[in-house]
């Protein structure tokens, strides 16, 4: 792998779901290896922060597999050395994937159509997330280079 110019901070926000990889072992490879492979690039380069979109519910024990992964992805991350890692994870993500060529989720449309409407009712954990609110507080908190691991929830990032 070539190597990058030197660099300070990255965010790392890539994923992709079990349908659009096409199986689980290819959603492995993007959402834990590619993930891997570009903290460890950018740690070679020089970058002691490091902020990355996780998602609510990760956890490498979880019987469920793409929290599992989420949270092997955290635990990998976590091992790398990086003066400070901010892992933010939202809730669902409220934004607009065809701005970004990315396919539609029709489960999830139905999902925010739903989550809009009982935002009210709901706890800010779990109330839908627009990506730009994400966005805001990575940087921020990135910024700060809090030393350690700062793991921000959804409600956390809520509004940002």
């Amino acid at each position: 792998m070539a190597s990058l110019p030197k660099v300070d901070d990255c965010f790392i926000a890539l994923g992709t779901t079990i349908k659009v990889a096409g199986s689980k072992e290819a959603f492995r490879a993007v959402d834990l290896k590619a993930v891997e492979a570009v903290a460890l690039a950018v740690r070679a380069s020089g970058a002691t922060k490091l902020g990355v979109v996780s998602a609510m519910g990760a956890n490498s024990h979880s019987s469920v597999f793409y929290n599992r992964i989420k949270g092997e992805m955290e635990l990998s991350l976590a091992r790398m050395g990086f003066k400070s890692l901010v892992i933010a994870r939202p809730s669902l993500i409220d934004g607009d994937r065809a701005t970004l060529h990315q396919p539609g989720r029709s489960g999830e449309g139905l999902g925010l159509l739903l989550a809009r409407g009982l935002s009210p009712l709901l706890p800010t954990n779990y109330r839908a997330i627009k990506a730009s609110d994400i966005a805001h507080a990575l940087i921020r908190h990135v910024r700060t280079g809090t030393p350690g691991v700062v793991t921000l929830m959804s409600g956390e990032m809520q509004g940002n």
